[in-house]
């Protein structure tokens, strides 16, 4: 008979084995690791704490801040005043471990012993940085902000090298104590004037976003830095700090005296004035730019002086031209400024800077349409002209033969300009016009056939403008042949190029009597807001994107309507919050709109975010 055991039974016998064995076996570090963590986080301390003793015991300074927190949970003070003091034994070098022992005795409430654990923490602390940056951050952690402000001061006094105002600066701002905090990083500025940068980019931070004082609209920031600059004239630094918040906040005219000031102080050569009319200009903040470039001109001496009697005309053109209805008197005496200018440096590269506005302000507003095209005659045939500045021309030419209705005129000269250019930008832009001009004509075959070429076009702009009047021709004739509403529509275009304001209006109005079934809905609204904008009828425009918005969100000109509404509350009705919720809206509700990223600018601006200028 044979003596093996069956191999089932041999396998019971052996896993039974295994498993005694298993049992027999104590837990790894790592498993008590675990289990510490587990307990503690799910609130057991009791049982946590048999874990964290023997890993403390173990590692005392890898497991001490655990240990100890899970004691303070279990209400063990005496055994976590216990194993803090050890820690300040065998660590003399740390003085931070005295903060554990002071925390013991606040919840115990012996006010006595914990002032005393503080201020023999100060005492011993050794005064180099990771010593002082610990002990400051250990006093941070429970929220005794003194105590950190006065690590820091002993830090100073011992490495004068590294005054820690950084450190102490996020100590008042977590403390609320915003002067304080503003204080810390102008003292820094003052320490070293390299440290601007490091101070904006932190005051930015640390003061946040608050609408109506955040950021660094914070009224406290501006009225610390002009006691500073009062105190201290000649550190130039505070003026630039001012200037440069002055600028985000778009407080144009209080930056122009700043500015003014530095330059004669410096004896500087006008740049600053001049970089600060450009961003006036960028931001249509005419009058304040129209001071920054009188003040170059009275400035003889300035390499910027002829520079700014030339721009200064652009900027007085635009102030007029922007205007709903600018007087006669104002159109003139504009006219009169470009003319003298023109004549002044008739033949050199200098008139090409003035020849434009003069001729749009005669053709589109003095109703000299002759004068601007002789103008613009002897312009193009300058030789020294380049060869794309004249195309310019010859597209503007083009434009006003259009405004008096010389269609083929117009046409001839958008064809030069598409075929000397046929790859380029402003090649692509006269064919667009001519697409336009046989939209106006009623050929809308021909014009939306144009239109698909162009939609590849090089320049976004003009590809986006093609794609939507190529869009307006589909939606509005489709499968229907009755092309009459569409016809209606374009000659009102045309009358709204022509400034036939009233008359583009009413003709736009027909439309909808005569065929309400028509498609148009949404492109009437917005052609009529561009003209109550115009006019300065602002209620009635922002009462067209509405309704855009309200009727036709998904249509051609949701994304277009919901910007030009934005714009509207920035500029026009100076809305700031209205105008902000505009700029969002763009954000969540068109993001694939190529108005996205400038609504994203703009919103942040609006915020109180930094924008580098």
């Amino acid at each position: 008979m044979s003596t093996k055991l069956p191999i089932f039974l041999f396998i019971f016998i052996f896993s039974q084995f295994l498993t005694q064995a298993q049992i027999n076996v104590a837990p790894t570090t790592a498993t008590k690791e675990s289990l510490a963590i587990q307990y503690y986080e799910q609130k057991d301390f009791e049982k946590a704490n048999v874990y964290f003793e023997e890993l403390y015991n173990n590692n005392p300074n890898v497991w001490f801040s655990s240990y100890y927190k899970s004691l303070i949970a279990a209400k063990d003070f005496g055994k976590a005043e216990k194993i803090a003091k050890k820690q300040i034994k065998f660590n003399k070098n740390d003085a931070s471990y005295y903060v554990y022992l002071g925390n013991i005795y606040n919840l115990i409430s012996d006010k006595k012993k914990e002032k005393e654990a503080y201020e023999k923490a100060i005492k011993e602390l050794i005064p180099v940085q990771p010593f002082i940056s610990n002990l400051a951050q250990a006093f941070m952690d429970l929220k005794l902000y003194d105590y950190a402000i006065e690590v820091y001061n002993k830090g100073k006094k011992t490495t004068p090298e590294y005054p820690y105002f950084y450190e102490r600066a996020e100590v008042y701002k977590l403390k609320g104590d915003i002067t304080a905090m503003v204080n810390e990083y102008l003292d820094a500025i003052d320490f070293r004037d390299s440290e601007l940068y490091m101070a904006q980019n932190n005051l930015q931070n640390s003061l946040g976003y608050d609408d109506e004082n955040g950021g660094l609209r914070n009224p406290i920031l501006k009225q610390e830095l002009q006691k500073r600059i009062q105190a201290k004239p000649d550190k130039t630094v505070f003026a630039e700090f001012l200037i440069f918040i002055l600028k985000q906040q778009k407080e144009f005219d209080a930056a122009f005296t700043q500015s003014k000031a530095l330059d004669k102080r410096n004896k500087e050569d006008g740049r600053r004035i001049y970089e600060l009319a450009k961003i006036c200009v960028s931001n249509k903040a005419w009058e304040p730019a129209i001071r920054c470039y009188q003040y170059l001109i009275d400035k003889s001496s300035s390499p910027y002086s002829e520079p700014a009697s030339i721009e200064i005309l652009s900027v007085e053109y635009e102030l007029v031209i922007e205007k709903p209805q600018p007087t006669q008197q104002e159109l003139i005496a504009v006219e009169q400024k470009l003319e003298a200018a023109s004549n002044k440096y008739k033949g050199s590269f200098m008139q090409t800077f003035v020849v434009k506005n003069l001729a749009t302000l005669k053709a589109y507003y003095l109703n000299k349409p002759q004068e601007a095209i002789d103008l613009l005659d002897e312009v193009v045939l300058n030789q020294s002209l380049k060869p794309v500045d004249k195309a310019d021309y010859k597209i503007l030419q083009g434009d006003i033969y259009l405004l008096i209705g010389q269609i083929w005129d117009a046409s001839l000269l958008y064809s030069q300009v598409e075929k000397d250019f046929k790859y380029e930008p402003i090649g692509h832009e006269a064919k667009f016009k001519n697409a336009k001009l046989s939209f106006y004509a009623g050929d809308f075959k021909w014009a939306k056939t144009q239109c698909d070429v162009l939609k590849g076009a090089t320049t976004k702009l003009i590809a986006n403008d093609a794609l939507d009047l190529s869009l307006i021709i589909t939606d509005a004739i489709g499968v229907d042949t009755n092309d009459i509403p569409l016809k209606l529509f374009a000659s009102a275009e045309l009358m709204i190029l022509q400034h036939r304001y009233n008359d583009a209006i009413q003709r736009m109005d027909s439309i909808n009597l005569l065929f309400n079934n028509n498609t148009l809905g949404d492109d009437i609204f917005f052609k009529k807001a561009a003209i109550y904008e115009k006019l300065g009828n602002y209620s009635d425009a922002e009462k067209m994107y509405k309704n855009i918005l309200e009727f036709y969100p998904t249509e051609l000109y949701g994304d277009d309507a919901q910007f030009k509404l934005a714009e509207l509350y920035e500029f026009r009705l100076k809305d700031k919050e209205k105008a902000k919720e505009a700029y969002e809206k763009i954000i969540e509700n068109y993001p694939g709109s190529i108005f996205v990223v400038e609504a994203r600018k703009r919103f942040r601006e609006l915020r109180g975010d930094k924008i580098n200028n």
